[in-house]
């Protein structure tokens, strides 16, 4: 069921959201090469526990950690591990979630270790840029088909690929609320989107094809052909004319 958010209850989401946007902000400034995942996971945890916030993820469906510590041709769900060290040239997605008094908030960077290739570079820019590309058409009254199609025409016109097997999702008092928030579609379909809505949106954006497989783990997506991907999310209010984005 889609709910619509009072503003107060938009408030305690701006707060959670804010909490995940200073918690990556966190991890920019500490990731490096030669940490463990594990570290990283740290960061994490910690910032959001001082924030007196609770780490969504950990716990989420038994999932063991409070990051999802992603590198290269992992698309997203890595599980952070004490032994798995972060090398020079990789791209690494942190996808981090706070629960501030019962609300949620949910973000993902990926972030580049030292010198990465020109590819890597511009497939981080361009699915940064295609998360904007897709806020820029929304408002109340517009459909989800209309943000979809607006991700997947700017990621396709780069040469990259959107993948189709995961989705963003609403968000609230629950971390994965309705509706399904995909990165393609065609406009004019879809879902109608109404003030109050709060939607998780997230491009994940691969170099190579959009077809993905999952890892024996049970949890971390790699793309099919081993080419790496990148991942930005964030969580947007929508208002009468246009969104507000609360983790930035």
């Amino acid at each position: 069921m889609v709910t619509i958010k009072t503003a107060e209850e938009i408030a305690l989401m701006r707060k959670a959201n804010q909490i995940v946007r200073d918690t990556l902000l966190a991890v920019e400034e500490k990731i490096k090469a030669g940490m463990t995942t594990a570290q990283v996971d740290r960061i994490v945890h910690d910032y959001i526990t001082k924030c007196g916030a609770t780490p969504s993820f950990l716990g989420y469906e038994g999932y063991p950690a409070s990051a999802c510590v992603s590198i290269d041709e992992e698309v997203v769900h890595g599980i952070p591990d004490a032994e798995r060290r972060i090398e020079e040239g990789q791209i690494v997605s942190v996808d981090v979630g706070s629960i501030y008094k019962g609300y949620n908030g949910d973000a993902a960077r990926t972030f580049a270790i030292g010198e990465i290739s020109a590819e890597k570079r511009r497939l981080i820019d361009v699915t940064k840029q295609s998360f904007f590309e897709g806020v820029k058409v929304l408002k109340a009254g517009v459909r989800l088909g209309d943000l979809g199609h607006a991700i997947q025409s700017y990621v396709e016109a780069n040469g990259f690929s959107v993948v189709r097997a995961l989705c963003g999702h609403g968000i609230g008092t629950d971390m994965h609320e309705d509706p399904e928030v995909l990165n393609f579609g065609k406009p004019g379909h879809g879902l109608r989107l109404k003030a109050g809505m709060t939607i998780a949106i997230e491009p994940m954006v691969n170099a190579g094809t959009y077809q993905v497989y999952m890892r024996d783990n049970g949890w971390t997506v790699v793309t099919a052909d081993g080419r790496p991907s990148a991942h930005y999310e964030n969580t947007v209010a929508i208002t009468e004319d246009g969104v507000e984005i609360l983790s930035l």
